[in-house]
């Protein structure tokens, strides 16, 4: 119950998600340019691609330097839970529920149902199979007692997938709905007009909702980090175990978000990377509370918009897609946990298991979901990539919660500076062209200008810059005429 504010915080973040996504993408891709959306998404995935794969080799290297799997203690007990497959995993990320209603609720997710298959003995007539348990003395511990034991051995178990579902809302789905939907509301031109209007209104209701909420923020945060708290072991006993991998998987955050990132903004920008960062602090801090990009999305939106003044356009696009599938924080994590496990287990992986790992756990992090702790659902994959127990994750969920939230504020930090950077470079494709002036008024076209989120339609030149034509009067020769023609017949019998 103490947690209770926090989870209004939460609840209130995730219900923006859905309108947020679906008005920004619609309205933003719908006023953009063909050929400028197709530059800036292959600029965007390209980014999120490279800099996933720079912070899982980040990790990787601090793994192996500090060995933090020589000082961790593994428990004389461990689970057994049987995992799906890798390429089950994988495949479970692209798919998409047949309705679209359930894609807004719902989530793919293969299921594994046991089925057991009576056990087949030789019957040897007249004899019994027994079994020979040696059983510890009571009395003297070190000395074995055998008990003869007529043992029903375990039945075989086997697993066959079945497809299910998880109360998870596809994000990925949505954006590629939505993306697709903007696209062709601007090629239809006038006709997709009043749609995207409404997607521009219920943009700017949602924006003015997040303002609202903003003031709640603080309340929340503390009793949403106050509860985790709450919920620890005894913080020593953790620490003895896994403090060494803690700092390891921080000390990758910290050189991939605060140095390498900022690096690459500036060598592209050739501007201030840490006064970008000052102004989206705000969703820095929530990020950290929340432990979800995804539900940090309108905070990082309010903050580029209107502190560090990127392009509405640009940020309607980058940010939904990188909350989607930019997840460094979660790549260097999973890469650090896996290496992790196997020094636990004292197992040795060679310079080819290695980038498998890194090329896993980069393919993996894409599809994890922005919301708390998914990469120990997307962490079976890079485990079973290499043949690691996939039941050795329950080692690191002690340290979990609070790991997470640090991945996620370099989660979005890497999607803010990203929105950065290609605001940057593609800046001349969204800057307004000016008017031009011709000397003749008879061929000077329409001005062409890209208002805030609209694209004004060229008019023809002669129906804007054509004079007026007045009617000309009618001959009076011709029109007598035709009154001769139509007189009256009996007239033409009096005369």
């Amino acid at each position: 119950y103490f947690s209770f504010p926090g989870e209004l915080l939460m609840r209130m973040l995730k219900m923006l998600i859905l309108p947020l996504i679906t008005s920004s993408l619609m309205s933003g891709l719908a006023t953009m340019d063909s050929k400028a959306c197709g530059k800036m998404g292959v600029i965007t995935v390209t980014y999120y691609l490279w800099t996933t794969f720079m912070a899982v080799t980040v990790g990787i290297i601090l793994v192996v330097s500090i060995h933090p799997g020589a000082a961790a203690q593994k428990d004389d007990y461990s689970v057994g839970k049987v995992m799906l497959s890798s390429a089950d995993a994988l495949l479970d990320l692209i798919r998409y529920d047949i309705n679209l209603t359930a894609l807004l609720l719902f989530q793919y997710r293969t299921v594994l149902v046991p089925v057991v298959k009576s056990p087949s003995f030789p019957k040897i007539p007249g004899k019994s199979l027994s079994f020979i348990y040696f059983a510890p003395d009571d009395e003297n511990p070190e000395i074995h007692r055998p008990v003869f034991l007529e043992l029903t051995p375990s039945p075989e178990m086997t697993y066959r997938t079945v497809p299910g579902t998880s109360n998870e809302m596809n994000v990925l789905g949505i954006v590629i709905f939505s993306a697709t939907i903007g696209l062709l509301l601007g090629k239809m031109g006038e006709r997709g007009t009043p749609l995207v209007n409404v997607c521009q209104c219920l943009n700017e209701a949602v924006m003015k909702i997040v303002s609202m909420a903003v003031w709640y923020f603080p309340f929340g945060i503390v009793f949403l980090i106050a509860g985790k708290i709450l919920e620890m072991e005894d913080p020593s006993i953790i620490g003895q175990k896994l403090g060494l991998y803690a700092i390891t998987v921080v000390s990758g955050l910290v050189i991939h978000g605060l140095v390498l990132l900022p690096l690459l903004f500036v060598l592209i920008t050739k501007k201030n990377p840490f006064a970008f960062i000052q102004g989206i602090l705000q969703a820095l801090l929530i990020a950290l509370a929340t432990s979800s990009s995804s539900a940090t999305l309108p905070i990082t939106l309010k903050c580029l918009l209107e502190n560090n003044g990127i392009d509405r356009r640009v940020a309607r696009f980058v940010l939904p897609v990188g909350a989607t599938i930019n997840m460094d924080g979660t790549a260097l994590y999973e890469a650090v946990a896996a290496i992790f496990i196997a020094q636990v287990n004292e197992y040795d992986l060679d310079l080819g298991q290695i980038i498998t790992i890194s090329i896993t756990a980069t393919a993996a992090s894409i599809g994890a979901a922005g919301i708390p702790q998914s990469g120990l659902v997307t962490m079976v994959i890079v485990l079973t990539s290499v043949g690691l127990p996939t039941d050795e994750i329950t080692l690191i969920i002690a340290v979990d919660w609070a790991l997470d939230r640090f991945r996620t504020m370099t989660n979005v930090l890497g999607d803010a500076l990203a929105a950065g950077i290609v605001a940057h470079v593609c800046e001349k494709d969204f800057a307004p062209k000016p008017p031009t002036v011709h000397s003749s008024p008879l061929s000077a076209p329409s001005c062409q200008g890209v208002a805030e989120g609209h694209e004004v339609s060229p008019q023809p030149p002669l129906l804007q810059t054509k004079p007026p034509q007045f009617p000309q009067p009618l001959p009076i020769r011709p029109v007598l005429q035709t009154l001769h023609q139509l007189r009256c017949p009996s007239l033409d019998t009096m005369q």
